[in-house]
């Protein structure tokens, strides 16, 4: 039977991940950082299937996953999430399949914008990606520290943290705030982060009102976080490692792009560079002084 690519299903999920984790293992080994996945709930995979199918794709040869691409749109924003061909598998096409499949999505859904995030040393998928358009633009590096190293070094939250709310008036703030960082709303996804119990959101607040919003997961890691200026990001940094040294993960992690002023920050405070990865898009988009992602899937 030949290979297929088709629609994505629920129960496809699991097993796709189980291919995300081997692909990236695969490359991450490869190129000397060891493995760094490790099987996970595809829980906002669900979720954007949910929300719209038509951008997750599955590379089906003969019952196996070959390959899998998940893409998300919000607002005028298309987002290719993950695209992953299974290892022995590249320099097969199926890679382009995909990403062609994916791309569908952002014209039926009218999105202007497109951009992603991917390995910084993986030049086979930057070139699949520059050949549709998106070009390399800002630097991200996830970077980590332990815990305990971090928490002996907190001289104190520079803002108030505040938690947010599922109510309007919190829904429309985080509107605001993700419109001056990065020009586009995430309501959707605001309220897949304030559904998931083990990740704390909070408002982070100044004499003059809320200038920027935070996650801390209950592992450590910090984001998305975005402010309303620039020169917020360092003290917010700093108020978001403080909730995070105060918890319980080993270690507290965060991707900051290279051109936010919270690089600094986090080398001032022992925080190890541990992953390259590389902002692509098809033009300027959003303000990366601004703005922390989640993680190359979420943004």
């Amino acid at each position: 039977m030949a290979l297929v690519v088709r629609p994505a299903r629920a129960e496809d999920l699991p097993r796709a991940q189980q291919l995300v984790t081997r692909s990236i293992n695969d490359l991450t080994v490869r190129h000397g950082f060891g493995p760094i996945a490790t099987p996970r709930p595809a829980d906002f995979q669900a979720f954007c299937l949910r929300d719209d199918p038509r951008g997750l794709w599955l590379a089906d040869d003969a019952g196996d996953v070959a390959g899998f691409a998940m893409s998300w749109v919000c607002d005028r924003l298309w987002f290719p999430a993950e695209l992953f061909v299974a290892p022995g598998r590249q320099g097969q096409g199926i890679g382009d399949q995909l990403l062609r499949r994916t791309l569908a999505q952002a014209s039926q859904a009218g999105a202007s914008e497109k951009c992603l995030i991917t390995f910084a040393f993986n030049l086979v998928s930057q070139g699949l990606y520059v050949r549709h358009g998106l070009l390399p633009r800002v630097p991200i590096h996830l970077c980590r520290v332990e815990r305990e190293s971090l928490a002996l070094q907190t001289r104190g939250a520079a803002f108030r943290a505040t938690p947010i709310e599922q109510t309007g008036a919190d829904l429309d703030a985080l509107r605001k705030l993700d419109a001056a960082a990065l020009g586009i709303a995430r309501e959707k996804h605001h309220r897949y982060l304030l559904g998931d119990a083990s990740i704390k959101g909070v408002f982070l607040n100044d004499g003059g009102g809320r200038v920027g919003y935070a996650y801390i997961a209950a592992t450590g890691h910090i984001g998305p976080m975005a402010v309303m200026h620039g020169d917020a990001m360092p003290g917010a940094f700093r108020t978001a490692l403080d909730i995070a040294a105060a918890g319980q993960g080993k270690q507290v992690s965060v991707f900051v792009p290279g051109t936010s002023a919270a690089l600094a920050v986090a080398v001032e405070l022992g925080m190890r560079f541990a992953l390259p990865m590389v902002l692509m898009s098809a033009g300027e988009h959003g303000d990366w002084t601004r703005y922390l992602p989640r993680n190359p899937g979420f943004m």
